[in-house]
């Protein structure tokens, strides 16, 4: 990393669509940061689920919430309401969808590089 490096999600290097939602990819300093939108309605388990063919959403997550709140349920039953301002670190193993009419916008750091890739992805 010996150079600086500007990106901007309005050019991002991937895009992967999903029903209710979109995923912008931007690969920035050796490392993928990713946008997601997901709109009102979306929900993992019935937007991305058969695409990852897994019980619950496998990728962990390091995000900021920018706007809209995402409820996200953990394997393990706990619950957490994040809305904009917060950060949060999902583990491996949990379920989300958007609460209320506003999109719910996420930019996370560590677990978008497989998300929504489809049958052979682990998100």
């Amino acid at each position: 990393m010996n150079k600086a490096e500007l990106k901007h999600f309005g050019q991002p290097d991937d895009v992967r669509e999903f029903p209710k939602g979109r995923l912008e990819l931007v690969n920035i300093g050796g490392a993928t940061v990713g946008r997601a939108i997901f709109e009102p309605g979306w929900r993992w388990l019935t937007s991305v689920q058969p695409l990852a063919n897994t019980k619950s959403c496998e990728a962990p997550h390091f995000q900021y919430h920018v706007s809209g709140v995402l409820m996200v349920k953990m394997d393990d039953g706990t619950e957490l309401e994040c809305r904009p301002g917060d950060v949060s670190l999902l583990p491996s193993g949990h379920d989300a969808w958007v609460v209320g009419n506003e999109a719910a916008v996420v930019v996370d750091f560590q677990g978008m590089v497989d998300y929504a890739k489809g049958q052979h992805a682990h998100p």
